[in-house]
């Protein structure tokens, strides 16, 4: 692959840390004094400053501590693709790509604080120099997975209002077929080592900018992301964060969920579209920390397996549908010797899954729950007791409470809505708003709570356990079923590789539970029927009986997202013939 910049640095795979060779961690260097701040805001210690710019503030401060010697000689940003191709950039060199970026959009793209621009790339070192170039100059990013279809980058563009669009050559062909009915896109940005007619070229325009740029001064309520966020009914709804609400809201959870310091190597393999890539930005350079990045066209275990011992990666967060995929390895021919700190979250994880890993690794998963509403609503840090099946404890500076339709809070290991509280006080580290939609916002609200749509109970110690979002949480015969029990009790059987649960009409009582399981390798010869039977028994010993799967499918593999969460929404129309 040829790469695309002067000034890239170009290292062989085998760096001068070698290939499975013991390092021994040094001791967590003392929390930088400017960090201690950030985080005391993120903690609802001190006050949100009036003026706040994740670029200035953040990382150009690390790019100073940097100079001045006072972080250790990782890179802010590693990027590989597998094929030998790498760039590192110090916070130094990522301040300078930055500012260049700041002067394209700027300069020929003609952007002014306020104005939107989607950014629809897969994992190349160009969306994170777009991000950051978004903050220097006010320009609000608009994030996207590259599958989206035509039709959903027109939807994005005229919701949004976009005048601007930044994508590679795959999308630019469907971005082409419904610009005219976008009458606010004004340029094209391409990402690419060739031309296309009506397009800018990012890359020739990155390598003649200007390195001089003076960040925009922004207010800390300013917008700064919006992300698109599906619901149950409608069209996908536009959330808006702010400068600090994703700037400084993730300085804790960096801290204390992720255990981030300036000594990581951080590796989210979540795609570019996904609001936790922003979650991973934001905590891991606040902290910091470096951003490690494999281009991986396609999740395979393998890959990642063979990338975490080749690389001295330390902290490693996948969704839990990847784990289960990275557990069904023999994980013990594998040597991670930088690996401390493993962190999952985006669906509900099985305790199966977790206890698969940690007994082959010798690692903990440390769950993790959020929305693209919020920054992480509860998690299991890195010192706390884990309770295998919770999602943990809240996390500050967040009120979470179980409440029920009517936003009371009610006692514990009662089922109810997750909520978060939001009056007399709104916590700073939260969207703004569903845009242009203040019907949806106001809907999320009762009482004194931001309601989740997410269903839980919290026990007496205060550890949270997920059921399934409100619409996914099946009512048979009165009885409410939460998807995930059922699953975490089917995934303890070997014969199930991967499984998902979901409601099915049935004429008695009205809906019942119905598994859609990929099986194991060993069991794909086995009697359907007796194997049903079998599995039907082992779930109501594992858990009540009436949550029993009535309705089996064996199936060759599971709807996903590009990220890997299972799709349970589209088993479930499929069976309402929605």
């Amino acid at each position: 692959m040829r790469l695309w910049r002067r000034g890239l640095v170009l290292q062989a795979l085998r760096s001068s840390w070698g290939v499975c060779r013991i390092h021994r961690q040094p001791p967590p260097p003392p929390v930088p004094e400017v960090v201690a701040t950030w985080e005391a805001i993120s903690l609802g210690r001190q006050p949100v400053p009036e003026y706040f710019n994740f670029a200035h503030n953040v990382l150009d401060e690390w790019s100073r501590l940097e100079k001045a010697g006072n972080r250790p000689p990782n890179p802010a940003f590693w990027w590989v693709n597998g094929s030998g191709a790498e760039v590192k950039w110090t916070f130094e060199e990522l301040g300078k790509q930055s500012r260049k970026a700041a002067n394209v959009l700027e300069g020929v793209c003609g952007l002014k604080p306020g104005d939107r621009m989607m950014l629809v790339l897969p994992r190349l070192p160009d969306w994170w120099l777009s991000c950051v170039a978004c903050m220097r100059t006010g320009v609000v990013m608009i994030p996207g997975v590259s599958q989206l279809t035509a039709k959903d980058l027109r939807y994005r563009l005229q919701a949004a209002r976009a005048k601007s669009i930044i994508t590679s050559d795959a999308l630019a062909p469907q971005v082409d077929a419904i610009s005219a009915d976008c009458p606010s896109l004004q340029t094209k940005l391409l990402v690419s080592d060739t031309s296309r007619p009506g397009w800018i070229n990012f890359r020739e325009l990155l390598r003649e900018a200007s390195t001089e740029h003076n960040c925009v001064r922004t207010k800390s309520r300013d917008p700064v992301a919006i992300y698109f966020t599906s619901g149950t009914t409608g069209a996908p709804k536009m959330v808006e964060h702010s400068q600090c609400s994703y700037g400084l809201g993730f300085v804790a959870s960096g801290r204390r969920w992720m255990a981030l310091t300036e000594s990581d190597i951080f590796w989210n393999t979540t795609d570019t579209g996904w609001v936790k890539a922003a979650w991973t930005l934001f905590s891991a350079w606040s902290n910091g920390a470096c951003i490690f990045v494999h281009e991986l066209p396609r999740a395979d275990a393998k890959t990642i397996l063979n990338t975490l011992c080749k690389f001295p990666i330390t902290t490693l967060c996948c969704v839990p549908t990847l784990f289960r995929l990275l557990v069904q390895e023999d994980l013990t021919r594998y040597k991670f010797q930088s690996l401390r700190h493993c962190l999952t979250g985006g669906e509900a994880l099985n305790p199966d899954v977790r206890d698969k890993w940690k007994s082959q690794t010798g690692l903990e998963l440390h769950e993790g729950y959020g929305q693209s509403e919020t920054v992480l609503i509860c998690g299991n840090s890195r010192d706390s007791t884990i309770k295998s099946g919770s999602m943990g404890k809240a996390s500050p500076p967040y009120d979470v409470q179980i409440v029920d339709e009517d936003g009371n809070v009610l006692p514990p290991e009662k089922e109810g809505n997750v909520a978060v509280r939001i009056k007399p006080t709104r916590p700073f580290c939260f969207f703004n708003s569903y845009l242009d939609n203040p019907e949806k916002t106001a809907s999320s609200e009762k009482g004194d709570f931001y309601i989740t749509g997410d269903r839980a109970h919290m026990d007496k110690d205060g550890y949270f356990w997920f059921l399934g979002r409100n619409d996914d949480v099946i009512n048979s015969s009165s009885y409410r079923i939460g998807p995930v029990e059922v699953e975490s009790a089917l995934a303890e059987h070997p014969a199930v590789l991967e499984c998902a649960v979901v409601s099915s009409p049935d004429p008695i009582r009205g809906e019942v539970v119905k598994a859609f399981i990929v099986l194991s390798p060993a069991y794909t010869s086995h009697d359907p029927e007796a194997l049903t039977r079998e599995l039907q028994e082992h779930v109501k010993k594992v858990t009540a009986p009436y949550k029993y799967p009535r309705k089996v499918a064996f199936i060759s593999e599971l709807p996903k997202t590009i990220s890997g969460k299972i799709l349970r929404s589209k088993l479930r129309n499929q069976e309402w013939g929605r």
